[in-house]
């Protein structure tokens, strides 16, 4: 499940939420043609690895998470480890390891 995140209160509180989990962000737009696309596959993801949480952002509703995090393009994805902003890269390989597949099935490839 995307636990979709309005406001700096509601990002607190979802990071600490999540304790030890990873937890990945997308940060995006409703007019964004590439956030559309990849939500399914964002979407598809949270049910898959549950031991990761998932949320996303619309930057234009929260401009403030927007400009604390330097959003400056969309989509763009950013991962936390207790409350904090990490690049947990070997972490970020094993789950997106399922991307591929998934984005060939859903375009019929």
């Amino acid at each position: 499940m995307v636990q979709n995140i309005r406001d700096m209160d509601e990002l607190k509180a979802f990071l600490k939420a999540a304790g030890n989990k990873l937890v990945v962000i997308e940060f995006s737009a409703k007019w964004c043609g590439p956030c559309k696309r990849i939500y399914p596959v964002f979407h598809a993801m949270s049910v898959q690895y549950r031991s990761v949480m998932f949320a996303t952002v619309d930057v234009d509703n929260a401009r403030e998470l927007a400009q604390t995090y330097h959003i400056k393009a969309v989509p763009t994805f950013q991962m936390f480890k207790q409350t904090k902003k990490c690049l947990c890269s070997a972490q970020l390989l094993r789950a997106f390891t399922g991307v591929k597949p998934l984005l060939k099935q859903r375009s019929g490839g």
